[in-house]
């Protein structure tokens, strides 16, 4: 989880949760010069999600968005449609490519049926105010047979999309930060917080007190024991790595089954998470740790979908912890005078927290 909890104050400020806790932290510190901001981390290190995901720079396959319009609504959708999408124009325009290992390949979804290609145009239609282009998907079935897909009926590309290297993404953000005069505690767990009509006051867990006059909250997931009244669910992803695969055909960032599945080549090795949907009260935890059902539906999907038949060896396999809740919208407010929080990405954090740090600092 990482950062957790921004503070901007006239003395101090303190915060919590790692990527979305520095892009904040950033962007109040452009617009407010002369604050002090400062970050609270609860690791020696950041542990979750932001610097353990699949390094997806996405903002969202043609099922998903499809999923999301039918769930949230049209205007919604496509809201966090341009969040995601502004987001990562931001990200490309704070660093350069080679630093974050940014590639810009492209990426694909795998269909098994037809179904979603009768509302191909239709979502192109809504996409062409964000993207700027006439067909964002465009069909490209000819490249399932070049890809070696098993089962697969129909490929779509979207070349708009890409991957990034999320601990290189972390470090550039953290170096940024100190640079603008930003200070990072790390190995400092909030406990508890206190609104005075003066100031909050923050408790550690080893027994410190802090001070700022306003705090933001940027621990997605890990929020709710802090904020027990947001709607948040934590929802843990698994990941695993398989070793090197002599002449990978893959390039590219792929999604399937509504962004459930998703994998990559990874300097020639397949990077491949996701296999949530096939035991979703499981995966309603806070433990960052993998486990056999989920691991094998991932392995299954590997040597059924990706590569049929060959049953490459598995070099690692990891968890981190997102955020979920009754609706997908990111919640980004005003929880008095003095807190705030920007939490429940859904998933999609590397893509909507330019823009969360951007909508906090006008906030405030």
């Amino acid at each position: 989880m990482g950062i957790r909890n921004i503070l901007r104050s006239a003395r101090y400020n303190y915060c919590w949760s790692w990527f979305r806790g520095l892009m904040d932290s950033a962007a109040f510190k452009r617009k407010i010069s002369l604050k002090k901001i400062t970050i609270i981390e609860r690791s020696a290190t950041p542990s979750g999600a932001s610097g353990r995901n699949a390094g997806f720079a996405c903002f969202g396959s043609l099922t998903e968005i499809l999923s999301d319009i039918e769930t949230i609504g049209v205007e919604k959708a496509v809201q966090m449609l341009n969040w995601r999408f502004e987001g990562l124009k931001l990200i490309r325009h704070y660093f350069n490519d080679i630093t974050i290992d940014y590639q810009n390949t492209g990426s694909y979804e795998l269909l098994t049926t037809d179904e979603p290609l009768g509302q191909l145009s239709y979502v192109n239609g809504l996409l062409y105010n964000i993207t700027g282009a006439t067909e964002t998907f465009v069909q490209k079935d000819e490249l399932i047979e070049n890809f070696g897909f098993s089962n697969i009926s129909h490929l779509l590309e979207n070349r708009f999309e890409g991957a990034l290297h999320p601990g290189k993404l972390l470090t550039v953000l953290i170096q940024k930060a100190i640079a603008i005069d930003i200070q990072i505690m790390f190995g400092t767990e909030l406990k508890s917080f206190e609104e005075t009509k003066a100031e909050v006051k923050l408790l550690t867990a080893d027994k410190r007190t802090l001070t700022t006059q306003q705090i933001v909250f940027c621990t997605n997931a890990f929020s709710k024991s802090l904020l027990p009244d947001i709607p948040i669910v934590p929802a843990r992803g698994q990941i695993l790595l398989t070793e090197p695969i002599a002449e990978l055909k893959l390039n590219g960032v792929f999604h399937f089954d509504e962004g459930y599945y998703y994998f990559r080549n990874l300097n020639g090795r397949i990077l491949l998470g996701g296999a949530r949907n096939t035991s979703v009260a499981t995966e309603y935890t806070l433990d960052s740790i993998t486990t056999l059902p989920i691991q094998q539906a991932l392995e299954d999907f590997l040597n059924k979908i990706i590569l049929p038949g060959q049953k490459p060896a598995i070099d690692s396999r990891w968890a981190g912890i997102m955020a979920m809740g009754p609706e997908k919208m990111p919640i980004v407010k005003a929880l008095s005078e003095k807190t705030f929080c920007a939490v429940r990405l859904g998933g999609m954090g590397v893509a909507l927290a330019p823009m969360m740090g951007k909508m906090l600092s006008e906030m405030i």
